[in-house]
């Protein structure tokens, strides 16, 4: 709700969420209920772990924003 809000408020981090969102999805994320394009969830899990040292944390809404500005900055 916190990403929601930011990206209503500010365009430009909402386009880059959506980038990073777009990015990150599963491979052929048509062929598997709930047909939406959602991460793996191993890979989250993977990536949680790597950067918190806990797979089941929610990152905070700032590191997210900051990461996804990060990321569409340095996109080549």
């Amino acid at each position: 709700m916190a990403l929601t809000l930011r990206g209503a408020r500010r365009p430009a981090t909402a386009a880059a969420l959506i980038r990073v969102g777009w990015r990150l999805r599963r491979r052929h994320w048509w062929r598997q209920f709930p047909f939406l394009p959602l991460p793996a969830s191993e890979y989250v899990r993977w990536r949680m772990y790597t950067a918190y040292g806990d797979e089941d944390i929610t990152p905070p809404a700032d590191d997210v924003e900051r990461y996804a500005r990060w990321a569409v900055r340095n996109d080549s």
